[in-house]
């Protein structure tokens, strides 16, 4: 236990994974609030997965994968809404030949690449561990561009998630405040692929905002709650991987999905209790 807060101390690679932790966090406790809130987990699976056709591509051509991965992201996000403002009957068909295609191209341009580059396959599952300065500084970057133009937007997104038709009524342009969220759930995508890879990033972008909303009412506090407890779950998977040397990403997860099965068991059981003393008066 006291050697991960040695290495935590002494160790620079370790000092980048906490931040990503901490600045993913932010990222998927604001972001996954409204992907819940709005019910597009599928659409941002599309994305998500697309991304590896970016990664590849980049690599492929010399390019800094993340570089290809925010392109390739943000140009999924406008297709895929585009085709859900649209064409809303082959919704899940398009979204699912997006997802598929998207992780076929990324394996093609990946084995075309000459030699086997594990940094690469790394954002398959994810490895924190290996987050360099220069990734770092591009995860902040996203960050307060992801939390500058939600603070801009707030009440646009706010109506846009809760109530179309009276979005539309306030003079919302929703088509357009639609596609922007998507985008900023692409960005979000790119910070959370560092930390858990394209497979598990769904989980860290809905599981805090999830448990969040068991407890809180209101969208701004389910934000902060949701960010609190992906900053728990980040920082407590890196602790909890480090001695027994298990995947990092993966056990971000676990721990993410283990808190929100108690959540939604403390829920349920509070719910119920609830009912007995409703029928007791």
């Amino acid at each position: 236990m006291l050697e991960f807060f040695e290495v935590l101390w002494n160790q620079t690679f370790m000092q980048h994974a906490f931040l990503t932790g901490i600045l993913a966090s932010l990222a998927c406790g604001i972001i996954g609030s409204y992907v819940v809130v709005k019910r597009i987990v599928f659409i941002s699976g599309g994305i998500s997965h697309s991304v590896l056709a970016g990664m590849g591509l980049a690599y492929y051509l010399g390019y800094p994968p993340l570089l290809g991965a925010v392109l390739f992201a943000i140009l999924a996000a406008l297709l895929i809404g585009v085709i859900s403002l649209r064409a809303r009957q082959r919704e899940d068909t398009i979204i699912g030949a997006v997802w598929a295609i998207g992780m076929a191209a990324g394996l093609i341009f990946i084995s075309r690449t000459p030699g086997y580059n594990a940094d690469l396959m790394s954002y398959l599952f994810g490895n924190i561990l290996m987050v360099s300065r220069s990734d770092l500084l591009i995860i902040a970057v996203l960050d307060g561009l992801i939390v500058l133009l939600v603070f801009l937007f707030y009440k646009p997104f706010l109506a846009v998630c809760f109530d179309e038709e009276y979005a539309r009524l306030q003079g919302i342009c929703v088509d357009a405040v639609y596609l922007l969220l998507l985008c900023l759930t692409a960005l979000t995508i790119v910070v959370l692929i560092q930390v858990v890879g394209i497979i598990l990033v769904l989980a860290l972008l809905t599981l805090p905002a999830a448990m969040a909303s068991h407890h809180v009412r209101g969208l701004l506090p389910m934000m902060l709650t949701a960010t609190g407890v992906g900053m728990i779950c980040t920082s407590a998977g890196l602790f909890l991987s480090y001695e027994p040397n298990l995947p990092t990403g993966a056990t971000i997860v676990m721990t993410a999905g283990s808190l929100y099965l108690l959540s939604t068991a403390y829920h349920s059981l509070a719910q119920y209790r609830q009912r007995l003393r409703g029928k007791r008066w």
